[in-house]
């Protein structure tokens, strides 16, 4: 009995968790805040309809850029370095190719050393006569520079749409060179091409101390109460604007709060961190050339800075006046990173050193994370729209009206096979399965996974390997009742003999689904996702939790016969 108690604790646990996760679908709880779960499922494009965009980048023009300022740089490379007839060249700036001329044999030295000590892992070395060298941008760098462009291009779509307030949209890449770009819900293509070709505003602010966090929260309290907003509801960029506006004449001269996003909230209005701003630095994204991870003298990841000429002065001269402060990195008014400055920096090179005892992985994606968002106001990209699709909202419903007439005629269908068949224990059934759907969308729904058609034909496959769960089990307990074995030991029995298939058929869908999740894309990839959860959910409900309530029937409430 303690074996059967502790079962339908689980069980029940495991119901009322489903139920928590399912019911903000059902039930509006965005005003309540006694409801522990308030995320709902999101719809995919083919069902709420929207804009599908297919965005070209420019990446051989960012390597053409980058090429003319590693030109400018070795430029000023031989000039300080006094080399004889020192010129640089380049014929093709789009593959990162550069030609560098020298007078002759003694200044050509002096080029060579120049690259293996100032660039050894950016240039090499491909082709040389008497007076010139050919260099090229290494094939690994030209590459994950390549890729850091396109990552720098989804970042600046992403806050751009998100500043939008498009509900889960979907910005992947696509190739070498293109971007996805899916908004659920969005019709207006032409508001939806401006939104994304804006470019991203990085701003370089000293963080002030003349306030405590605790005297911030309090007056962005109190001017809430007094206008009666919040930053749910509204647009980051309208709030923050609104609550400066607010406290205009409260805060120091030359200053504004902004906020940062708290590592482990889901989004801003989850765990918004609000820091107290200089707005007299004078230093923008235009005077960046280029941020990307480094490592320092123990491996650990950090953020590389690279201004230009006159950015090189203006870093200088502000971290020289702030050592011992905090230097925000702020993009589009959110503060992306705070790294304090432990002394001046000149040379127009930087480092954002990220702190240790921290978990490597988590310093790598916050390295990442910087350097992406740095690029993305420093480096904009040319953006074309290659593709264009729209899906009104009236096939969307439409497409949901079919899936639910078609996954309602096929559950009653089941359900009354079940009932018609195997009676009693077909009652169960149809219990566990209710349980399976209702786990399928719970776990849909804390995930934040987007429900699309793929994923209903997904949920349409779970509902038919859960009730051949079943069917294997009710004909197992048939034969053990056939041979003459008591209800309690064919029941036993039909559960132990009937796992091995169970576990069998589930394993190799599994991995099916795991393959699929692998190497798809988009809507294969939903499927596969859809399909490994219901795995999961039949193994819960279709064989755990029908062999609990069967074993509390016979066990708990002595029942001696149950129709089968």
């Amino acid at each position: 009995m303690d074996g059967l108690r502790w079962r339908t604790i689980g069980a029940a646990a495991g119901i009322v968790l489903a139920l928590v996760w399912v019911m903000p679908n059902l039930v509006n709880f965005s005003e309540s805040s006694w409801w522990p779960s308030k995320q709902k499922l999101n719809y995919g494009l083919d069902i709420q309809g929207g804009l599908h965009l297919v965005m070209g980048v420019d990446v051989d023009g960012v390597v053409k850029e980058s090429t003319t300022r590693m030109m400018a740089s070795i430029k000023s490379d031989l000039a300080k370095d006094q080399v004889e007839g020192g010129d640089v060249k380049s014929e093709k700036p789009e593959q990162g190719e550069i030609v560098i001329t020298a007078a002759n044999a003694a200044a050509k030295a002096k080029v060579e050393k120049i690259l293996n000590d100032k660039y050894p892992t950016t240039l090499q070395v491909v082709g040389s006569t008497d007076n010139t060298i050919t260099a090229r941008y290494f094939d690994s760098y030209l590459n994950d520079y390549k890729n850091r462009v396109i990552q720098q291009a989804i970042e600046t779509i992403r806050n751009r749409i998100d500043e939008f307030g498009v509900a889960e949209p979907s910005i992947s890449q696509q190739g070498s060179n293109r971007i996805l770009v899916q908004l659920p819900g969005m019709a207006d293509a032409e508001k939806a091409k401006q939104l994304i070709n804006t470019t991203a505003k990085l701003d370089f602010m000293i963080v002030s101390n003349e306030l405590s966090g605790q005297q911030l929260q309090a007056l962005i309290a109190d001017a809430e109460k007094a206008g009666n907003y919040k930053m749910q509801g509204m647009k980051y960029s309208e709030y923050v604007t609104r609550l400066n506006a607010d406290l205009k004449g409260k805060l120091p001269e030359k200053t504004v709060i902004y906020f940062e996003k708290s590592e482990n909230a889901a989004n801003m209005e989850a765990g918004a961190i609000p820091m107290l701003l200089r707005t007299d630095t004078d230093l923008g994204g235009g005077a960046l050339d280029d941020a990307f991870v480094g490592y320092d003298q123990y491996g650990g990841p950090q953020v590389s800075l690279h201004f230009n000429s006159a950015g090189a002065v203006k870093f200088a001269d502000l971290t020289g006046a702030s050592v011992g402060k905090q230097m925000a990195i702020v993009l589009d008014k959110v503060v992306k990173s705070a790294p304090s400055i432990r002394d001046r920096i000149a040379g127009g090179q930087a480092v954002i050193t990220l702190g240790g005892g921290r978990d490597r992985n988590k310093m790598m994606d916050e390295a990442k994370m910087i350097s992406t968002a740095l690029r993305a106001g420093a480096l904009p990209a040319a953006l074309e729209q290659l593709e264009e699709r729209r899906v009104g909202p009236t096939l969307g419903a439409d497409s949901i009206h079919k899936a639910k007439l078609g996954a309602y005629i096929g559950a009653a269908l089941i359900v009354l096979f079940m009932l018609i068949y195997y009676k009693g224990m077909g009652v169960i059934a149809n219990v566990a399965l209710i349980i399976n759907i209702v786990g399928v969308f719970a776990l849909l729904t804390s995930f934040g996974a987007t429900l699309t058609l793929p994923g209903i034909a997904a949920i349409a496959l779970t509902v038919g390997f859960a009730v051949d769960a079943n069917v294997l089990i009710n004909e197992r307990i048939k034969e053990e009742l056939a041979m003459g074995h008591s209800l309690r030991v064919a029941i036993q029995e039909g559960y132990h003999r009937a796992m091995s298939a169970i576990l069998d058929s589930n394993v190799t869908t599994a991995a099916t689904a795991v393959v699929l999740l692998y190497f798809g894309t988009g809507p294969v990839r939903g499927f596969a996702v859809n399909l490994l959860i219901g795995v999961a959910t039949t193994l819960f409900a279709n064989v755990f939790v029908s062999k609990v309530i069967v074993d509390t029937l016979i066990q708990k409430y002595n029942v001696k016969k149950l129709s089968i």
